[in-house]
């Protein structure tokens, strides 16, 4: 019976290749080793109880907190042509596509664009306008705050739609530290952002750049703080509405 081997007498027996794992890319260029898979922290218990709240008795055990991890080629389904189409775009207008995106994520078979701040609209633009794109629809802004993700704590993340192309959904992510917590606003591109936006700044402290009137939404406009942040104190806050009142319930307004 022949072999391999007694084929190829140099070949070592049993000879296993080895095959590296595949280093996430952009256009290219391989994604920063520490965003390939981003490490915020640790989570102990069940709960994360940093006292003796935790009752469930895993008390002791320990796990590491991260965010998913970048995607590797071939992403799946339409998000490969659209990631492409992006870059393409991103050369076409003499922005460097590995400097615009930071990596791309591919998690619950959802698509998440890591963008850098300094070249969003860059991305936008070609996002809502090229004919392969088409996310015509952006369904605002929402603000996360991580503490742990240090020079990256404050997330903001946009979810954009496709009418054109079946209801296609698509989330840009960009980042930014909360000691410089800025960020281009996306109003030029998608005017309905302009609420949104607000309220991401009004209760986790984002200022989106260029908004054509930031200002508070929710909390009165002297408010101090941003009381969506993690780091924002859970009690033992005064409550107190300049020129707020509450009338007397002989006097309240019938609704009947």
């Amino acid at each position: 019976m022949s072999t391999d081997n007694a084929a190829n007498p140099t070949a070592e027996p049993d000879a296993v290749a080895e095959t590296a794992p595949a280093v996430p890319e952009i256009a290219g260029q391989p994604v920063r080793e520490e965003l390939r898979l981003e490490v915020i922290g640790a989570h102990t218990g069940q709960f994360g109880a940093a006292d003796a709240g935790d009752t469930t008795g895993y008390g002791d055990t320990t796990s590491v907190v991260a965010l998913a991890p970048a995607a590797t080629r071939p992403y799946g389904g339409w998000f490969d042509d659209v990631v492409d189409a992006l870059i393409e775009d991103l050369t076409e207008a003499g922005v460097e596509p590995a400097a615009a995106i930071e990596k791309v994520v591919v998690e619950h078979d959802e698509l998440t664009v890591f963008v850098t701040r300094e070249h969003l609209l860059d991305v936008a633009r070609p996002l809502r306008d090229d004919q392969d794109l088409r996310f015509e629809l952006c369904l605002g802004v929402t603000g996360v705050h991580y503490p742990g993700d240090a020079g990256r704590e404050l997330h903001a993340c946009y979810e954009l739609i496709s009418l054109t192309h079946g209801a296609r959904a698509l989330r840009l992510e960009v980042t930014c530290p909360a000691s410089d917590p800025h960020v281009p606003s996306l109003v030029p591109v998608y005017p309905g952002n302009d609420w949104h936006e607000r309220e991401a700044w009004d209760l986790m402290g984002i200022v989106f750049d260029g908004h054509p009137n930031l200002t508070r939404s929710a909390m009165p406009d002297d408010w101090v703080g941003h009381p969506q942040r993690k780091d924002y104190p859970l009690g033992g806050i005064p409550v107190e509405y300049k020129g707020a009142s509450t009338a007397t319930a002989d006097t309240r307004r019938s609704y009947r």
